[in-house]
């Protein structure tokens, strides 16, 4: 038994799904957006952060490093947090943690500040995505976590669409400095915002034990979730569908469509065309799932679809620019079937392990696609290094072979797993 007890106090004030739950929602899901704008934004300024600190290629790179690592760690503590302490207790800390880390972003003259700016938003971001599902099980009741969920994504999607052409505006308008003390300036009213209104339909309240039995009862929960096969098996599928979705968004994609023919602009929206489909699968396959009420069957069709898409792609070189595209955009949609891997890893779980879970899956899922985004780059230097021309498909089915491999396995995988939607679960 965990050593401290959470327990539910009525409010009957509170409308679970009314205009009270949508607004809370909502501000869960700008904090969303607004980690990812941050995110990407590195990737944006680092050659301005290069100059301005004197920084070298290996400390950008290590930068970067410290954010993966760190966020990877925390999230798995970040959903048994929420589940202990409640999102009043957590998210606005979170907000305040990632905003304070941008400031020091902005300002930092030092390779170790700037580290250290990365450090603390990493650990503020750790509770943003699995925050925005917790809040939508807490204010929509658990029927509906899977839609809302997928909500959640469909927005986060969408943000990493657009968000790299705003910042990229935003500094073509002013220095980078400047453009990231403005980012912190908004993160200080959502700040202000989280702790007027982020918090649970009814109050989490925390009994006895102190600091240490505190601990051990996150760890406890950890323990309890990581118990369970099928949390793993959805685990390991979000990580090999989410790898491959960030690894072809980011490396593989635009490096296909230039072999393939198409400008250096085509191909990048071609990326966006990616994010763009996963926006509108969330919106249509977890809605799909509950309608049907089954997890596995959209599971396994999601994957069949990326593996013939990813196949189509990268084996049938007459393919057209345009039709390259459209399928861009299918692989992307049919990606969204990750998210029902959140909902079915909350299906076998106790209620008050809600966020674990989400965290739990998250955790490795993120682990997996930084491990994938570094795979397909590595392999284009191998490759080139062992005789391929770099603007050939035949040095991106190279580059691909690990996000081919993964689909594979992630469909062999949920051949094997058990449904586990509530109305199907025996």
């Amino acid at each position: 038994m965990n050593t401290v007890s959470s327990k539910q106090t009525p409010a009957a004030s509170f409308q679970l799904g009314g205009p009270r739950a949508w607004w809370i929602w909502a501000l869960s899901v700008a904090f969303v957006i607004y980690l990812f704008s941050v995110q990407t934004g590195y990737s944006i300024v680092n050659p301005e952060v290069k100059k301005s600190a004197s920084l070298t290629v290996e400390q950008v790179a290590s930068i970067a490093a410290v954010y993966t690592w760190v966020f990877a760690v925390c999230q798995f503590f970040g959903g048994a947090l929420l589940d202990r302490l409640g999102a009043h207790k957590v998210l606005p800390i979170s907000v305040v943690l990632v905003t304070a880390g941008v400031f020091l972003f902005a300002n930092a003259e030092s390779y170790g500040t700037l580290l250290v700016s990365q450090f603390v938003m990493a650990v503020g971001a750790c509770t943003g995505f699995v925050g925005a599902g917790y809040i939508g099980g807490q204010w929509f009741g658990m029927g509906r976590f899977n839609f809302m969920f997928g909500l959640v994504q469909f927005c986060a999607s969408l943000s990493s669409a657009f968000s790299v052409n705003a910042l990229q505006w935003g500094l073509s308008e002013m220095p980078w400095r400047e453009l990231f003390n403005f980012v912190g300036a908004a993160g200080v009213v959502l700040s202000v915002l989280a702790f007027l209104f982020l918090k649970n339909p009814t109050p989490v309240e925390s009994t006895g034990g102190g600091a240490g039995a505190f601990v051990h009862s996150v760890l406890d929960a950890l323990l309890q979730v990581a118990k369970i096969p099928h949390v793993w098996i959805s685990a390991l599928i979000c990580s090999a569908l989410f790898g491959s979705m960030l690894a072809a968004g980011v490396v593989w994609t635009p490096m296909l469509m230039e072999t393939r023919g198409a400008s250096p602009a085509t191909a990048a929206f071609s990326s966006s065309l990616l994010w763009l489909g996963l926006a509108a699968g969330c919106l249509v396959i977890p809605a799909l799932s509950d309608k049907i009420e089954r997890r596995k069957l959209p599971i396994v069709i999601g994957i069949a679809v990326q593996l013939a898409c990813a196949g189509a792609l990268l084996y049938l070189p007459t393919m057209s620019i345009p039709v390259a595209m459209v399928l861009n955009f299918l692989f992307g949609f049919a990606n969204a079937a990750h998210m029902l891997t959140f909902s079915s890893a909350a299906d076998v779980v106790p209620p008050q392990l809600i966020g674990t879970s989400a965290a739990f899956v998250n955790g490795l899922a993120f682990i997996a696609g930084g491990i994938m985004i570094a795979a397909p780059g590595s392999r284009v230097v191998s490759g080139i290094a062992a005789g391929l021309t770099d603007h050939t498909l035949a040095i991106a089915e190279y580059a691909a072979t690990p996000i081919t491999y993964s689909l594979i396995a992630s469909f062999v995988i949920s051949l094997i797993m058990k449904e586990s939607h509530p109305a199907r679960r025996r």
